[in-house]
This record gives C-alpha cells, structure tokens and sequence, in this order.
C-alpha cells in the first residue's frame, strides 16, 4: 500500500492509491474540477470539467442528476486524460474506477456509473466541439446528437459556485 498522498484544497490529505470516503470533501471536488480545463486545455477558451459537470447534471433524469454531477470527480484527484489516452495508460482506468467506485460510496450512489450517464456524457461532446473546436482536423465520430447546451466557458469562480449549487440542490 503506498502512503503517497496529495493535500487538497481544504487542506486534507488525499491518498489517490488508497481512496477512503472519509477523505472526499465536496468543496475539494468543487473547486479542483473549477480549475481543470476540459480537453487538455486544447480548446478556444477555458472551459472547466465544473461546468461540464453541472451540463451533464442539467441533462439528465432527477434520480441521475448527482451522478452526472459526480462523474468526473476522480479527476479532482487525479489528471483529466482525454479519452484517447487513458486505454494506453497501464493501471490508470482502474484507479480511476476505484476512486469513482469511494466517491459513489460516499455520496450514496449506485456503482457502476449508469450508462444514461456516459450516454449523456458523451452526446455533450457533440456540443461542446463546435464551440471549443473551431479547427477540427478529422471527424470526431460521435455516437449520438448534440443535446442544446450552451457552452459559456465560465470562470473558475462560477464554475465552483454552479457546481457546488447544483451539489446543495440534489445532495440527499
């Protein structure tokens, strides 16, 4: 077991290779997702992995809500590593699982994330492409629709704040 830890924004300690319930604070999710830049930061305006979250919230049924609140909230301890990446990457989707499978654990969630949820985290590229993506080399070959939603690319200010909103609003 490793004691390597990592001190959050609220001044705890973290142990990424060790997850424990006790460990997460909203407040931490909150604010290190504000200040994650979606995409690797290859985008046309900042554009947090908060406010993605609360789109993906925004879109989905009541009693899915928090989950797709929550769907990112292994990256608050961890990089946000674009999709094409992570599969390449020995060990790093199953420590993600494991802290994802602590965050549903702590926030009362069902494990493992429900499909509607990454249905919906995904047609929420659709989306968000055009606007962040304005040269877009080849075809994304997305799977499903664009969903409406306006991307704004909001502060990391805002971001926490909308986020930690929506958490207040749906938090059992």
């Amino acid at each position: 077991m490793s004691s390597a830890w990592i001190q959050t924004y609220t001044g705890r300690k973290f142990y990424p290779l060790r997850p424990n319930g006790r460990d997460l604070n909203i407040v931490d999710i909150a604010h290190a997702l504000s200040m994650k830049c979606r995409y690797a930061g290859h985008c046309k305006f900042f554009y947090s992995v908060a406010e993605h979250s609360v789109h993906v919230s925004l879109n989905l049924p009541p009693e899915l809500a928090l989950w797709g609140l929550l769907h990112d909230a292994s990256e608050a301890y961890l990089p946000d590593v674009p999709r094409p990446i992570k599969a390449h990457l020995p060990g790093f989707v199953e420590l993600e699982h494991e802290i994802m499978s602590v965050v549903s654990l702590r926030y009362s969630l069902s494990w493992p994330e429900p499909r509607e949820v990454k249905r919906v985290d995904t047609a929420i590229l659709a989306d968000e492409q055009p606007v962040l993506m304005p040269n877009v080399p080849d075809d994304w070959g997305l799977s499903e629709p664009p969903l409406g939603v306006t991307i704004e690319g909001w502060a990391p200010e805002r971001a926490k704040a909308e986020f930690l909103r929506r958490f207040e609003k749906l938090a059992p």
